[in-house]
């Protein structure tokens, strides 16, 4: 199972909480945690996951 690069959950790939960043495919298990890779993809695949939910 993918993690959700925001949060770090295991996430399942039928998930509908989904983006493309430079041809790969990210998985979320969140709209707020989708919305905030979205905002800033680098930040995260460079630091990786928050271990934690963003804020809103």
């Amino acid at each position: 199972m993918p993690l959700d690069p925001v949060c770090g959950m295991e996430v399942s790939t039928a998930t509908r909480f989904k983006t493309v960043y430079k041809g790969k495919v990210y998985y979320f298990c969140s709209d707020p945690c989708r919305r905030s890779f979205e905002k800033d993809p680098e930040r995260y695949l460079t630091h990786g996951p928050l271990g934690r939910h963003p804020s809103e």
